[in-house]
């Protein structure tokens, strides 16, 4: 199953993949250039699903790459730090990339650095309301340094997507 990473350099995006995939926390990653891929199985219920997890550089000088990526996408994250506002500015943009090919692509709205709570700008309701605007199906705040809602949030994209294909869990 290929989900997709996307929003803004900086936002945590190969942080995120790279908690959940390998456990741990790294404070110091490299920008991505184009396109960087994980793989990942977890069980839902009795199902044991291959996530093919693909991780979308952030830099506005990469996204002419990203079009080409996106065909067979079964959902995604779009991702926004809580710390910095201007991360939000461009969600419409990055949507538009993801949902290229399927114009209903299931995507999962996360506000990451939540541990960092004396930092937080962006509150719940401002968040909030690009999950309308934008057709997300859900809002979750994440932190790839404590772990908090890192897995859930694997799991609850996953079983949106699998919903959304008759497949109950």
């Amino acid at each position: 199953m290929k989900i997709l990473t996307a929003g803004e350099g900086g936002v945590g995006k190969t942080t995120l993949l790279r908690r959940f995939v390998e456990g741990q926390f790294f404070s110091e990653t490299k920008m991505t250039i184009g396109v960087e891929f994980f793989l990942k199985s977890i069980v839902l219920g009795d199902n044991e699903i291959t996530l093919q997890l693909w991780d979308f550089g952030g830099q506005e000088r990469f996204r002419f790459l990203l079009g080409s990526y996106v065909l067979g996408a079964k959902g995604a994250f779009l991702m926004f730090d809580l710390t910095r506002i201007a991360t939000l500015e461009k969600l419409e943009q990055w949507v538009q990339i993801v949902r290229q090919n399927d114009p209903n692509l299931p995507i999962l709205f996360l506000g990451t650095k939540i541990d960092l709570i004396e930092d937080i700008n962006v509150n719940d309701d401002y968040a909030l309301s690009y999950l309308e605007s934008l057709n997300l199906f859900d809002y979750l705040k994440i932190s790839s340094k404590t772990g908090e809602n890192v897995e859930e949030s694997f799991k609850r994209l996953t079983q949106e997507i699998l919903e959304r294909q008759g497949i109950k869990i």
